[in-house]
């Protein structure tokens, strides 16, 4: 059972399913449903459309390149069946996803911990911008909470000159 992959999309087409183009030239191109077939006759680049593994790899969502992809190219010589090999192969396999799961992880911690500084920088902006809403009326008017201000709006103003 030979599984494909979609021209467009990069997802399997199992066989019996989708949609198969031959070009005037004899290429052959697999599509997984009609959304996109219908999108590849329209010249969309998958690179553009946002639900593809092109667009997801492209703008740095996916892994692009890593060392575990090369054992998913497909082979064109055939190999003499040799049961210790199948093993190892099988053996091998296993351990390949395992490593793939934890590098895959590991880059979503990644791109997450970039949001996080994001969200806790706009969370002190805000709090900086509207401190007379949670400092106590009384408490305004002593010379201690004056100068926490005016350190504050120092530092704001020192940040945006190095910025």
């Amino acid at each position: 059972m030979r599984l494909e992959k979609c021209f467009f999309c990069s997802s399997t087409v199992y066989p019996g399913h989708g949609v198969m183009f031959v070009r005037n030239d004899c290429k052959t191109f697999r599509f997984c449903r009609s959304k996109c077939h219908r999108a590849f006759k329209m010249k969309r680049n998958p690179r553009k459309v946002r639900w593809t593994k092109a667009f997801r790899k492209a703008a740095g969502k996916d892994m692009a390149v890593d060392t575990t992809y090369e054992f998913e190219r497909r082979r064109q010589v055939p190999v003499k069946y040799d049961r210790e090999l199948w093993s190892k192969t099988l053996r091998a396999m296993k351990r390949i996803a395992e490593i793939r799961q934890k590098r895959e992880a590991q880059h979503i911690k990644n791109r997450l911990k970039i949001g996080l500084e994001l969200e806790d920088k706009s969370a002190v902006r805000e709090v900086r911008q509207n401190i007379d809403l949670i400092v106590a009326p009384i408490a305004r008017e002593t010379s201690q909470y004056q100068r926490v201000v005016q350190l504050a709006e120092n530092r704001e103003s020192q940040q945006m000159m190095s910025d």
